[in-house]
């Protein structure tokens, strides 16, 4: 085993592009709770050291790419629904909804309730490809959209993608972002005035258990999670060829919860976004090794935090146009792997087209972003085509 700069640089890309682009609804999410500057550092300290732990763990145990990250769409959701609630009641839903993740992961575990293994097992390759290309494609729309706010800047980042992509090999990403941060500079766009640098400490929050709390913001919680998050993160990892065992990691992610759920960490899951990253071939060629980049992307976790302030003002630096092309472009080799995995086989194109589209729309039902819809689409297409060739 050999630690390579692909996969450090690749970690922390992920995790570049993971706080940049979601920090700021975490900071909403808490201020609508009325949490105190000490208990938003204490919620990013949480869920960086959750994340960590998490990450570096399960990635080492299956050597996979395992990549946990926060409920981006639970984040979304708290931010209208802690309005009313106070810090230590929004803390016993954060309990309540990792207690609901760990029952789904330990029931399945003991084989009382796999329907998690089962149903992940039934998803073709082509699908859950689809499924993650509707997902990527905004990112990949996303850099031709930026220019429109920093039209230099990105052109600048595109050309130099495009030119040296041949030749810089795994430095490509990162020498892009360094590119964009010193043209930042020059152009007078690098905002040093949020800036801060210190240890971060956490801050215990008692849990208030008030039963109308619990049901209206810890289950809805739950289901977003699982729904929004983990069961497309599964689908990410079957679309690159990895196969693992959900329950297990439910389990993890939903244990890891209870555990800093009294300091901000409201909800762990599996990444799908910064999890393709670590699974593209800009961590490592060999897809057995990527994941000494999930790993390295745990340690940037683990130092995100320590140094929670400190490393959340770091990702307001640069414009978010760069943020935003910079996801785009490290992910143009998993979009394109994708698209071709989801389009190879000729009996599943439809389906998988129809997952893409629903998933590429990016609506919002019941509270449940498209990947959940695209994805349920996709295998609705697909059971009723195959009992349509068995009938025939």
């Amino acid at each position: 085993m050999k630690i390579k700069f692909s996969h450090i640089s690749t970690g922390f890309i992920a995790v570049f592009i993971g706080y940049a682009s979601a920090a700021a609804i975490i900071f909403q999410a808490a201020t609508s709770a009325g949490a105190s500057q000490e208990q938003i550092t204490s919620w990013f300290w949480a869920l960086g050291i959750g994340m960590g732990v998490s990450t570096i763990s399960l990635s080492w145990h299956f050597k996979q790419p395992i990549v946990t990250a926060w409920s981006t769409p639970g984040a979304a959701l708290l931010v209208t629904s802690l309005q009313d609630v106070t810090v230590g009641q929004a803390v016993a839903a954060f309990m309540l909804c990792s207690a609901l993740i760990t029952l789904v992961g330990l029931l399945g575990l003991l084989g009382l309730l796999g329907w998690f293994d089962k149903l992940l097992s039934q998803i073709p390759t082509a699908i859950a490809s689809a499924m993650l290309a509707g997902v990527l494609l905004q990112f990949g729309l996303g850099i031709f959209t930026a220019l429109l706010d920093e039209w230099l800047l990105v052109v600048v980042m595109l050309a130099v993608y495009i030119i040296a992509k041949v030749h810089w090999g795994h430095y490509l990403i990162p020498g892009i972002l360094g590119i964009a941060i010193l043209l930042s500079a020059l152009t007078g766009k690098l905002d040093t005035s949020m800036m801060e640098f210190g240890l971060s400490t956490p801050t215990f929050i008692s849990p208030d258990f008030q039963w109308l709390t619990l049901v209206s913001v810890g289950i809805p919680l739950f289901i977003v999670t699982m729904a929004s998050q983990n069961l497309p993160g599964f689908a990410v990892l079957k679309a690159n060829g990895y196969q693992v065992n959900a329950s297990r990691i439910i389990t993890v992610t939903g244990l890891t919860g209870l555990i800093l759920a009294p300091l901000g960490g409201f909800a762990f899951n599996l990444a799908a976004l910064t999890g393709a990253i670590c699974m593209s071939d800009n961590a490592d060629k060999d897809p057995k090794l990527r994941y000494l980049a999930a790993i390295a992307m745990g340690v940037f976790y683990l130092l995100a935090g320590v140094f929670a302030a400190s490393f959340v003002s770091l990702f307001t630096l640069v414009p978010s146009a760069v943020v935003m092309t910079l996801a785009g472009l490290a992910l143009m080799p998993t979009l394109c792997r994708c698209l071709m995995n989801a389009l190879v086989d000729s009996t599943d194109k439809e389906p998988a087209l129809m997952a893409f589209l629903l998933t590429a729309s990016g609506i919002n039902l019941l509270g449940i972003a498209s990947a959940f819809w695209g994805l349920l689409l996709g295998m609705i297409c697909y059971w009723l085509q195959q009992k349509r060739m068995a009938v025939a």
